[in-house]
């Protein structure tokens, strides 16, 4: 019973480690080119999103964001990485970091 419970411990940080590289896998990379706090909104020229089936080389777009206060965490020229989904209210920034 031991290599059981052994087994069901790696198949859980096997899971684990595999959501982690698919969320990682789902960023985006984008430069920040205009922020209005005041709207809640960020445009961005961006690469492909590909969870949104937008495969295009890549575009310049204004996004919604999920919490107003990733607005504070970045200034016009930063690169970011995003993740956005689709939302009643349009595609929004769900998770927005600094880019390298």
């Amino acid at each position: 019973m031991k290599t059981n419970g052994i087994s069901v411990v790696v198949l859980a940080l096997f899971f684990a480690l595999a959501a982690d590289a698919f969320a990682q896998g789902s960023m985006v990379n984008g430069e920040v080119k205009k922020i209005d706090e005041g709207a809640g909104k960020i445009t961005l020229k961006h690469g492909p999103i590909k969870n949104l089936d937008m495969e295009e080389d890549g575009m310049t777009m204004v996004f919604r964001v999920q919490d107003p206060a990733m607005l504070k965490q970045v200034k016009v020229g930063d690169k970011v990485q995003f993740e956005a989904e689709r939302a009643t209210a349009g595609i929004t920034i769900t998770k927005m970091q600094k880019g390298k």
